[in-house]
């Protein structure tokens, strides 16, 4: 397809300035689920249209945007979104269309480079840096890569151009639906410094308060404040992380195995379960597992990610990354439970749970000071404890308390949102 032909929607924006060292990009489908569902389904584009479990105990996968307009989102009960949005149309999800065409665009992907990071069914991290002489610059790959996901796959998709993975996912999310921003290296502090603090990586609704109660609202609010206040605020690793961050800076490469570095584990239940507690208690159990075979493996881990799989065999995933690499197991339950919670789900019954680290990196490899935070440093022996006492004395030789009969859990805690369908 020529630059001629490429379609370019009117909600379509864009920076101006020199491109030419906006190498990484980030493209993410847009309302993946509902757009896949819709291709048979033309007359229906431009309606509220949901997808999802069609019973009483249903929940959503996707919507389109009319629908997100009437409230709709994905994890929402399904009752709960028919009364929202009664005029909108249901439709039942079509895993095997979806897995076709996420492996489609993948492809696509690496067709046009071989440095493809993929983070989930629809969205990826590209470096293009390679590609330039061969297809241009980095605006007119994006363009490219759009206009092809269309044509081949009869979706739209959003594209996000800059320096940085951090900046270029932000992009993305600005220009959606449908649209590509870029942002050259001369307009990076432009673009982020107006943003909420909220937008950082690592800002969850705990942070944001933290962060609003010191007066510091947007991202310029931050970065102009001295590093060494944020440390003392949110402690060394975290106020770092997030100056640096507020700056522009993140030395992160794209990683093309980076998807296949994980550690997880995940349980059926025997039957379907609705109590928050004993979900709450397997994510708990799950959590503890995962970080022990991080620690057999010399390895720690920066995303922390849920699955859920509802009754009528729906499946979500939502994850959260970390403002330092961990492999302490307090640390990633704290975190499934700020995704289960933030899921607000309230009797809706689900059949299996899942707990997977991404992100992986040798031990060794990543600074100490990230690892441990003073706070942290002697759960994380007394986990290394626990892990002498089970290699001598079998795997259930210590349980943390909350799993032994009569102790309890919950799926509390709020916090940072966890990845939703854009």
């Amino acid at each position: 397809m020529s630059r001629s032909q490429v379609r370019r929607p009117s909600g379509r924006v864009s920076f101006s300035g020199d491109d030419s060292d906006c190498t990484i990009l980030h493209v993410d489908m847009d309302a993946f689920y509902a757009s896949v569902s819709l291709r048979d389904r033309p007359d229906l584009r431009g309606t509220p249209v949901i997808v999802g479990g069609g019973g009483t105990r249903g929940v959503v996968l996707s919507a389109t945007y009319e629908a997100r307009a009437l409230g709709v989102h994905s994890a929402m009960p399904m009752s709960r979104a028919r009364r929202l949005a009664p005029q909108a149309v249901i439709l039942e999800p079509d895993h095997r269309a979806y897995a076709d065409v996420s492996r489609n665009v993948m492809a696509l992907f690496t067709s046009v480079t071989p440095l493809v990071e993929p983070l989930s069914l629809d969205e990826a991290f590209l470096d293009v840096s390679g590609a330039r002489r061969r297809l241009g610059a980095p605006g007119r790959i994006a363009d490219l890569i759009r206009a092809r996901v269309q044509d081949e796959q009869q979706i739209t998709c959003s594209v996000g151009a800059a320096t940085t993975k951090f900046v270029a996912k932000l992009a993305s999310t600005r220009a959606k639906p449908d649209g590509m921003l870029v942002v050259p290296s001369a307009r990076v502090i432009d673009f982020l410094h107006p943003l909420p603090v909220g937008s950082l990586w690592g800002v969850g609704e705990r942070t944001e308060e933290q962060l609003t109660r010191l007066g510091l609202r947007t991202v310029g609010d931050l970065a102009h404040t001295p590093a060494a206040t944020l440390q003392r605020a949110l402690g060394p690793a975290l106020g770092q992380h997030l100056h640096e961050l507020s700056w522009g800076r993140d030395p992160r490469p794209v990683r093309p195995d980076e998807s296949e570095k994980s550690i997880g584990n995940e349980e059926t239940f025997a039957v379907d379960v609705d109590d928050p507690q004993v979900i709450g208690a397997q994510l708990l159990k799950l959590s503890d597992q995962v970080a022990g075979r991080l620690r057999r493996a010399g390895l720690v881990g920066r995303t922390v990610s849920i699955k859920i799989r509802f009754a009528d065999f729906t499946t979500i995933t939502r994850s959260r990354t970390l403002a330092a690499p961990t492999d302490v197991g307090a640390e990633i339950h704290a975190a499934t439970r700020h995704l289960y919670d933030a899921l607000g789900l309230e009797r809706v019954r689900i059949r299996l749970v899942g707990v997977r680290m991404e992100g992986l990196q040798s031990v060794d490899d990543a600074p100490r000071q990230l690892l441990l935070g003073e706070e942290d440093h002697g759960r994380r022996e007394a986990e290394v404890a626990v892990d002498g006492l089970r290699a001598r004395f079998g795997p259930e030789a210590v349980r943390p308390a909350r799993l032994l009969p009569g102790g309890s859990d919950r799926a509390g805690g709020r916090d940072q949102d966890g990845r939703a369908e854009s």
